[in-house]
């Protein structure tokens, strides 16, 4: 990542991804989802994330550049249930170099690919964050979201060994 500052945002393009963008995003995604960062992450941020996505849904992966340079990205998806009239869009990553977050990139990025969304029918667009990613929460609320609802996430390391309880007999 170049460490100059960004052109500004009167410069801000957000077009579609091509796989020339690819170890840009990746990139700027190992730097804004760390496991240190969001622990309880039940996804995991790989290259597979990007190919996948491009390979469905091409038209809502997108990036934003300034300049030449690539300075975030969203990747999303759309899902139509089974005897549902509704469609709905799963913005399922939105990332931005942590060196501009707040500079407008996300904002721009997300009201795209809202209008992309809209454009190809979809009525309810869902995200989802950790509770405690208060300026992700802030972010979403800032475009329009609502109905901040927590969810309960389990783990279990199959990796550590378990003991068994011993049976006690009556």
């Amino acid at each position: 990542m170049p460490e100059t500052a960004p052109a500004g945002k009167e410069n801000l393009r957000i077009r579609e991804m091509t796989i020339d963008d690819f170890s840009a995003v990746f990139h700027i995604g190992e730097e804004v989802f760390t496991a240190e960062s969001f622990q309880s992450l039940y996804r995991t941020w790989d290259e597979y994330e990007i190919t996948t996505f491009f390979n469905s849904d091409s038209e809502l992966c997108l990036v934003a550049e300034a300049g030449g340079t690539i300075l975030g990205f969203a990747l999303g998806t759309t899902v139509t249930k089974h005897n549902s009239p509704w469609k709905y869009g799963y913005l399922v990553w939105l990332g931005v170099r942590t060196d501009i977050q707040q500079g407008g990139v996300g904002s721009g990025l997300f009201k795209e690919i809202r209008h992309r969304m809209k454009e190809q029918g979809v009525r309810m667009m869902i995200i989802d964050t950790s509770a405690d990613n208060r300026p992700a929460v802030r972010f979403f609320e800032k475009q329009g979201f609502g109905d901040v609802q927590e969810h309960v996430y389990m783990s279990l390391n199959l990796s550590r060994k378990t003991r068994k309880k011993p049976v006690r007999k009556p």
